[in-house]
């Protein structure tokens, strides 16, 4: 491993550098510089650009990040310290300022986003979430797409020291060096974490050097207050990525100027000594003394570009405010994709007489007929790459051994990382399609939040320019003696997160038809498998070949007329069982309403079941307290009390964890006795 930024050739010095590039240079770092120190004026007229963090400090090697960076091939994933870099890339100065006031026409969110989040989709340049380096997954993301499909690009992430505290960034970093991929990672080190410093987060004083383990990965050290020093850096790291095809480390030594943020005052934690030295140290300062002493330019020449740069960003101002504010009546646009329409299943249901499937069989074909129509659909997961087995319920089994070892493959036992690269290969084209088990258990689920919430605000925040299309499969609920971390349902936190779909099938021909549809349709998807119900009999279903289930479109699994009962997952069979019982010995008339989808949900059907009944039993196997009931207990009694003749009724876990032993997983999910109990019950008033 080379380490030593020795070993860079010097393309570019003072003397070497033709007179053009560094007038342009000076010009970029100049305009930067002008609304660097111009942004906080903004918030203090209450114009906006109330998240400002200065870059000051940074100028080196944020003007070499956005030089080195091709537009045309690359990708760049900023962090909002990322000013510099953006400009020196191609952004213009009204294109900045429109993103720090949150106007319209902003080109990184159109004002949805925080304001230093700056973006440009159409030239790659990536809008990112405010989670300090979770952006690196899906950058690695990215870049596996671009090794994917041979493409003569990189993949540029750029970030401060501190975010290499996190968890979900050497995940990032190793799976970048374990899959050998085409990624630069840019640390922008000024020693500060807002107020903690560097010595409060690692042991190390270059960060970097907390990786030099790592094979396939190159470490470049560079001065990032300089010029030449990180424009070399930058340009071999970009020849090294592309030519080696292997991941690298840029470890860039800033200085931060001025406090961390508009909300920050450095001067509560650094002394004056302190803040003077860096404030002596200012990279523009000493890039203007360089040009003057080596006679590259002459001062009339550089007035000249400053003067110039004044007149920028005077008109840049005058064009930002004229622009249009945001439309309040556009918060509902872009929340999620339209999603794939089934022409030939309209409701999700169909009249094939056919052999019966299990569950598992319904996944296993459906995922098989996807892939085989869609050569851009890629699947990965833990336990996923043997020809014998795929995934811990083998609902993939065979899948490796038709599409390779590039399309079906295994992850790290990473959650965060899978979901991450999941998004960040999706971004790379848009006929990409992704299939994640996004872990073996939903109960695992929890590590890849960070990436998950990311996700589902990625349409919304990109204001329609980017959608993760992502298929989140979960082995879900009880029923199986599995306890804590393989036994609970996670759907009712799931379902607080606009952004994402949430589909819950109880029978296997709704698990392939809904499998379908998420896998073709644009956006996040959340497919929740009754692991309980995968080989069950009485999940089985004839399934046509080409099954589709729409999404928000629920099914009347048994008509009724004296209750409605209202379920989904595990928990309809039990519905059903419990409704042909009383069918039968009392001559009760239950209807069981399989809702399918939660997000989005079938309003209509809910409230045409409750109109014909007059009441209601909402039944799922989470627990009661906070369970996804509770939304559609609220949805009957805003919507449709009148209709009632007895208050919505509710069966479900006990609020406790599912314990191990089957003593007492039987005590706390619902079974066929407790429903029948509460029909019993309901029924009275």
């Amino acid at each position: 491993m080379k380490t030593e930024i020795l070993s860079i050739p010097k393309l570019h010095s003072i003397k070497k550098t033709d007179k053009k590039t560094l007038k342009k240079w000076f010009h970029l770092m100049t305009l930067g510089r002008a609304l660097d120190e111009k942004a906080p004026n903004y918030l203090k007229q209450a114009i906006g650009w109330s998240y400002h963090a200065p870059y000051a400090g940074h100028d080196g090697i944020q003007l070499a990040l956005g030089q080195v960076f091709d537009r045309n091939l690359d990708h760049l994933f900023p962090y909002y310290r990322d000013m510099l870099t953006n400009i020196s890339a191609g952004l213009t100065a009204t294109e900045i300022i429109l993103n720090g006031i949150s106007k319209a026409t902003d080109k990184a969110s159109g004002g949805r986003h925080m304001s230093n989040h700056f973006a440009k989709p159409e030239w790659n340049i990536h809008n990112v979430s405010s989670c300090t380096g979770n952006h690196t997954q899906i950058a690695a993301g990215t870049a596996r797409a671009i090794k994917q499909y041979g493409s003569k690009g990189v993949v540029f992430s750029s970030q401060g020291e501190s975010c290499f505290s996190e968890g979900y960034v050497y995940e990032a970093i190793n799976g970048a060096s374990n899959e050998k991929l085409p990624l630069v990672f840019v640390i922008q080190d000024n020693g500060y974490g807002i107020s903690v410093p560097k010595k409060d987060q690692t042991a190390n004083r270059k960060v970097a050097n907390n990786f030099t383990g790592f094979k396939n990965l190159r470490i470049i050290h560079c001065n990032g207050k300089d010029v030449f020093d990180s424009m070399n850096a930058m340009a071999e790291a970009r020849k090294h990525a592309l030519e080696k095809q292997e991941a690298v480390l840029v470890q860039a030594n800033c200085i931060r100027i001025h406090s961390h943020s508009n909300s920050d005052r450095h001067e509560l934690y650094r002394d004056d000594y302190e803040i003077n030295y860096v404030k002596a140290y200012d990279p523009l300062g000493k890039f203007r003394r360089m040009l003057l002493r080596y006679d590259r330019l002459t001062e009339k020449e550089i007035t000249e570009i400053e003067e110039q740069v004044k007149i920028e960003v005077k008109k840049a101002h005058k064009e930002g405010m004229a622009a249009p504010d945001p439309d309040p009546a556009s918060i509902h646009d872009f929340v999620i994709p339209e999603p794939y329409i089934s022409q030939k299943y309209p409701d999700g249901i169909h009249t094939h007489q056919g052999d019966k499937k299990k569950i598992i069989e319904g996944l296993n074909e459906t995922l098989k007929a996807e892939f085989r129509l869609n050569p851009d659909t890629y699947m990965w997961g833990q336990d996923m790459a043997n020809k014998d087995k795929g995934g811990i319920f083998n609902v993939s089994k065979g899948m490796q051994e038709e599409f390779g070892e590039s399309r079906i493959f295994n992850a790290p036992i990473a959650e965060d990382y899978i979901m991450g690269t999941a998004n960040g290969m999706t971004r790379f084209n848009e006929n990409i399609r992704v299939v994640v088990e996004g872990a073996e258990f939903a109960d695992y689920f929890w590590p890849a939040m960070e990436q998950f919430v990311d996700a589902t605000h990625d349409y919304w925040r990109s204001h329609g320019a980017f959608a993760p299309n992502v298929t989140v499969r979960l082995a879900s609920g009880g029923y199986i003696g599995g306890g804590l971390y393989h036994s609970q349902n996670i759907e009712g936190a799931l379902t607080t997160f606009p952004g994402c779909r949430i589909v819950y099938p109880s029978f296997a021909d709704d698990a392939a038809g809904l499998l379908r549809t998420s896998i073709r349709s644009r956006g996040l998807t959340v497919i929740m498998e009754p692991k309980a119900l995968y080989n069950a009999p009485k999940a089985a279903t004839p399934i046509p070949d080409d099954f589709e289930v729409p999404f928000g479109k629920a099914r009347i699994r048994k008509e009724g007329t004296d209750l409605s009962i209202i379920t989904y997952g595990n928990t309809t069979h039990m519905c059903l069982e419990v409704a042909d019982k009383l069918d039968k010995d009392s001559g009760i008339s239950i209807e069981v309403l399989d809702l399918r989808s939660l997000l989005p949900l079938d309003e209509e059907a809910i409230l045409t079941t409750v109109t014909k009944t007059n009441k209601v039993l909402v039944v799922h196997e989470d627990k009661v307290f906070a369970g996804f009931g509770g939304e559609i207990s609220a949805l009957i009694s805003d919507k449709a009390f009148e209709y009632l003749d007895a208050a919505v009724k509710r069966v479900g876990s006990t609020f406790t964890p599912v314990g191990f032993n089957r003593i007492l997983e039987k005590a706390i999910l619902p079974d066929a006795d407790k429903i029948e109990h509460a029909v019993r019950e309901l029924l009275k008033y």
